[in-house]
């Protein structure tokens, strides 16, 4: 079974190799996307289309796929997986060049594609929340761009886990932004929040999502800068990501969200959400 795309061919994981001077692995010079897959059929997939081609621009590399290539190309992996929930990844890279930071001419892109079966997050989770830190958001400032230099967030996610934590909340300038691997919206007096969908974070589509089924609920939104404070305050906090979809958090710096339990509104947008998948 072909398990990988590499470059143009389908090949088993083990087979496939990249130089050592590709410009990914030297520089991070390059983007992706996860997209979660239900059934065999990719969620959003038009969604994380768009903002493959967003990240593609927003580093000046050409897309080296057509819509119809790339198409074809995840329907194949998704038909050959064995599994039916899968999380499908996709890379480009600016390619193999000689190790020189300006941008190379006449190289061709390195293009990854390959599918996994799609891990659900603990029952445990979704019944009494999880336990999140914060940290100061000291990434860079085109964190819009979902690139593969994810080094910083690396480093921010180790911070919540050495501490005990699941993730961690990001705050810049006493605003929060995001989390290290997922978005985050609160719930402050009865209304959703989420911080602004700017360069200062990557605008994810789990939560493009949950706004839209929001407003089909009737449940109030904002979209707006959250203070460190009103964070603290949060009658309910909730992160949102393609493959741990929701999850509560019921505890933050040591200290509980609400009532320490996943709160209702939340809980209900997680059932809408269960029913669009």
């Amino acid at each position: 079974m072909s398990d990988v795309y590499l470059n143009g061919e389908f090949m088993p994981l083990e087979a496939a190799r990249i130089p050592v001077l590709d410009r990914g692995f030297i520089f991070g010079d390059g983007v992706y996307e996860v997209v979660p897959v239900y059934g065999r059929r990719p969620l959003a997939w038009d969604r994380h289309w768009q903002r493959l081609e967003h990240s593609l621009a927003g580093i000046r590399l050409a897309n080296p796929l057509t819509r119809a290539a790339a198409d074809a190309l995840i329907m194949r992996l998704i038909e050959e997986a064995e599994t039916e929930d899968q999380s499908l990844y996709l890379q480009i890279t600016r390619g193999v060049a000689p190790r020189d930071h300006g941008f190379p001419v006449l190289v061709n892109p390195t293009v990854l594609a390959l599918s996994k079966p799609l891990s659900m997050p603990p029952a445990s989770w979704l019944e009494s929340g999880v336990n999140a830190v914060t940290h100061t958001d000291d990434r860079w400032y085109h964190c819009d761009l979902k690139t593969t230099a994810l080094l910083a967030n690396v480093l921010l996610r180790q911070q919540a886990l050495d501490r005990g934590a699941v993730e961690c909340l990001l705050l810049r300038e006493g605003q929060v932004t995001e989390g290290a691997a997922s978005n985050v919206v609160l719930v402050l007096d009865g209304v959703l929040v989420t911080p602004p969908r700017n360069h200062l974070m990557l605008a994810g589509i789990t939560l493009a999502l949950v706004l839209e089924l929001a407003q089909r609920l009737g449940i109030s939104c904002a979209e707006r800068p959250i203070s460190d404070a009103e964070l603290r305050r949060a009658q309910e906090i909730w992160l949102t990501s393609s493959t741990r979809e929701m999850l509560p958090v019921t505890c933050l710096d040591g200290h509980v969200v609400g009532n320490g339990l996943p709160g209702p509104v939340g809980k209900r947008l997680l059932a809408a959400y269960q029913e669009l998948k």
